[in-house]
């Protein structure tokens, strides 16, 4: 759909005042939010506005919350990928890490695996920005930079408070960063996430960010690397032969090629797209004596993968090739993430 231009400055307004934002300020980015019920369900917008030179352009991201109610076993982890992450859950202490871009289901992941840990036996402490779902017994602290309440120095703070477990929305900076580790390192569980394309590639970040490679060796105890895929519409999927040199470009195992792929067509149940939900393509590093080394050692990003593999690790391309053999997902739509 492609609206007149006339229009949109009234309708610009419309959606900062929905989200409470102050609409005689237009040359500065703001974020905002409001919650809208759409067919008997909960939607919560999160409104995100930028000036640009052709005016304020806005970002809606819509949230359903019950998806903060999905268990881990409904994300679409492997089940060997599964069991990795979840024996790092088990344990009462150490950091685990949610990584991948923006959008690819890092906060809903950590809410799932919160919906495991959480009890009236624990203590959980949540530092975000904002606040994405709101969950009884957790006690969540939404960040606000102009108050001087940023990761860092609520981080401070809820470590007097005597967490069982913490989560933290995300490591933006090297002091988030060393106040992470060194509470994972002092009794606590920490759940957080980091923008990086793998799981690998994580603690070569953290170095980065200034943390001591020894520290994060100890403090680090599960890494997880998602994507989101689209799922193929189970009403008009179809089968097909797929280009050599498209198979050949993705690089997968020729020994294990399914007999058929599956494709998107598009129809009514689907809006045409061929498409209907998502699913997440899943890699989980688990720490070693080796990872261990590498990383005091600070190797590339190349050799913990390696020695990841090695340990039992699934890479991204080979979980999302799975879901392909298995008809979830399109040859396409996994290379379109993973590739």
């Amino acid at each position: 759909m492609r609206s007149p231009k006339k229009i949109q400055p009234g309708m610009t307004s419309r959606v900062k005042i929905m989200a409470n934002m102050d609409i005689a300020q237009r040359r500065t980015p703001q974020d905002g939010r409001f919650g809208l019920t759409v067919d008997g369900k909960a939607i919560d917008f999160r409104v995100a506005t930028i000036p640009t030179i052709h005016g304020e352009k806005i970002v809606l991201r819509l949230l359903q919350r019950e998806s903060v109610m999905l268990n881990l076993d409904d994300l679409g982890f492997a089940a060997g990928t599964l069991e990795f992450f979840k024996s790092s859950l088990s344990r009462p202490y150490g950091a685990i890490l949610v990584t991948g871009p923006t959008g690819s289901g890092k906060t809903t992941t950590l809410y799932a695996a919160l919906n495991i840990l959480n009890s009236i036996e624990r203590n959980v402490i949540t530092v975000e920005d904002p606040v994405e779902y709101r969950l009884a017994s957790l006690s969540q602290v939404q960040v606000n930079t102009r108050t001087g309440l940023t990761f860092a120095a609520a981080l401070r703070s809820i470590l007097r408070h005597d967490p069982d477990i913490v989560m933290i929305g995300e490591i933006r900076d090297g002091e988030t960063a060393l106040i992470a580790i060194e509470s994972a390192l002092t009794g606590h569980l920490v759940l957080t996430t980091l923008h990086t394309n793998d799981a690998p590639s994580a603690i070569t970040r953290i170095t980065e960010m200034g943390v001591e490679p020894f520290l994060i060796s100890s403090a680090v105890d599960c890494i997880v690397g998602q994507r989101l895929a689209r799922r193929l519409c189970v009403h008009c999927r179809q089968p097909h032969e797929p280009d050599p040199d498209v198979v050949a470009e993705a690089n997968l195992p020729t020994l294990d090629l399914p007999e058929k792929f599956y494709r998107a067509k598009g129809c009514k149940m689907c809006g045409e797209t061929g498409y209907r939900g998502r699913v997440g393509l899943y890699e989980v590093l688990l720490m070693n004596e080796e990872i261990e080394r590498l990383t005091v050692e600070r190797a590339s990003s190349e050799d913990i993968y390696r020695a990841a593999t090695k340990a039992g690790m699934r890479s991204l391309k080979l979980d999302g090739f799975e879901k392909v053999k298995q008809g979830i997902t399109s040859l396409e739509e996994l290379m379109r993430v993973t590739i």
